[in-house]
This record gives structure tokens, sequence and C-alpha cells, in this order.
């Protein structure tokens, strides 16, 4: 179990000459707890993620694990400390889930698979905690969005890093994988000590699941905090523009409530 929080400081993440993300900087994010990145289309909350794990060439700044510098590592390097979900696999590929999880499990060294036959059993054992071990012989073509979903999930959680992040991973499942994915990425996160980062569009979704929210809008921080504390009406006028109300139902679960958009809104 990992001890060591991720510092962001003064990130800029731009593709060529469009800045995305300039001069972002957030208080450190602590292992064993799940911060979701929140905020309208074009907030840059996946450019972000991108940024934070590294992907786009165009990053500066620093994101430190510890006293360890991620973007200075080179990228077989940052994976043995951080697993990165993007939104969806690709389609058109004819391996079997087994084959990319195994894949994933013997393209960096580690001590869960130093073989073969281990790295095997150890893709059987994280499948089956997802509950998706009955397409291990299935290709990603023959696949739903959904179930690549899963699998693109199975793939970040088989190495065990220290920091998992994931892009949208609720976007093409339905609300019964919507809830059970999200309890089960927390309970990993919580119990391996992992330091997470989700990107949800769901206000109920990341107030339900995550530690912390960090509102965004054009790639800047708008608050930052817990659900309770960064989910408020005047936030949701500024960042989303709508009149919003903020409950909580007969579970104590919060609720968001847009009543309608705010006039003169784009």
């Amino acid at each position: 179990m990992s001890t060591a929080s991720l510092t962001v400081s003064g990130l800029r993440v731009a593709y060529g000459r469009k800045v995305i993300v300039d001069d972002l900087s957030l208080p450190p994010l602590q292992p064993g707890t799940l911060t979701a990145l929140v905020g309208p289309n074009a907030a840059g909350k996946s450019t972000l993620l991108r940024g934070i794990a590294g992907l786009v060439s165009g990053t500066r700044g620093q994101v430190r694990l510890g006293d360890r510098d991620l973007l200075a590592m080179s990228i077989p390097e940052r994976a043995q400390h951080l697993a990165y979900m993007p939104q969806g696999l690709p389609g058109g590929v004819a391996l079997t889930v087994m084959e990319t999880l195994v894949g994933a499990l013997r393209a960096v060294p580690t001590a869960l698979a130093p073989d073969g036959a281990s790295a095997a059993a150890h893709a059987i054992r994280v499948l089956q905690k997802l509950g998706i071990e009955h397409l291990a012989m299935r290709t990603l073509d023959r696949l739903s969005g959904g179930q690549r979903q899963l699998v693109g999930l199975a793939q970040a959680l088989a190495r065990e890093p220290a920091v998992l992040m994931l892009d949208e991973p609720t976007s093409a499942l339905d609300l019964r994988h919507q809830v059970s994915v999200m309890a089960l990425v927390r309970e990993t996160v919580v119990r391996s000590g992992l330091v997470g980062v989700v990107v949800l569009h769901d206000l109920a979704l990341a107030a339900r699941f995550a530690d912390r929210l960090v509102a965004l809008s054009e790639g800047k921080v708008q608050a930052d905090g817990t659900p309770t504390h960064t989910l408020t009406p005047d936030l949701l006028a500024r960042v989303y523009q709508v009149e919003a109300r903020v409950e909580r139902c007969s579970q104590g679960h919060l609720l968001v409530l847009a009543d309608a958009p705010l006039r003169g809104a784009a």
C-alpha cells in the first residue's frame, strides 16, 4: 500500500499552440481517496487527466508522487506507478480480453506477473472481481461499448498501480453497471491505498462515490473540496450556467436538480 500523495504544480497542457490548461495547481491528492474531476463539456477535464498522466507532449509543470517526478520518467517507468484508462478501448481489435490483459501485465515488469502463467492467473482474478470472467476469450471487436469499458477498467486495475486515473469509466454503462463499477473503483482505491482520480459527467455519481470534487471550467479550477462544500447553487450557476438545487435523498445522497438554464447563457 502506497503512502505517497500526488501533487500537481503549475501544470500547463497544450495541443500545439492551443493551451487548454494553464498554471493549474492542486493541493495533494491523498492515497486511499477518490477525486472526481467535474465540469461542463470542454472544461478541460480529460485534458487535465491526460496531462497528469504524462500523455500529452505539450505538458509542462510538475506532477509528483511523493518525491518522484512522474513527468520526468519514461513511459515504462511511469507505468509502474500510474495506470490510465481512456474513455473507451478501440473496437476493431481482434485480440481476446485475456490477451490484452496479459499483454498489459507483461509490457511493464512487475512482481504480479513474472511469467505468462502467473500473468494469466492474475488476469482471471481481476476479471472475476469485475464479474466479467465470461468475457475472457471474447475478442474486443465482439464486445459492446459497455463491455469494452469494463475491460479497460480491468487493464487499469490489473497492475495494481499507486495512482489510478479513469476517464469517464461509466459513459457507456447502464445504470446497474454505473453504480457497481463506481462502487468497485471506490472500494479498490480505499482498500489498496491508491490515489484515485476520475473524470465524471454525472454529478450524482461523483457526489456519492468521490471524497473530493475538483470543478473545472475553461481549464481552471472553480472549486475544490468535499462534495457537500463544492456542489452549491452558486457553483452550478457559475460553472454549468443553470439554476439548480442541491438536496439530499431519503438515503442521504446528494442530488443536483437543474431547474432551468440561466438566461443569456450560451
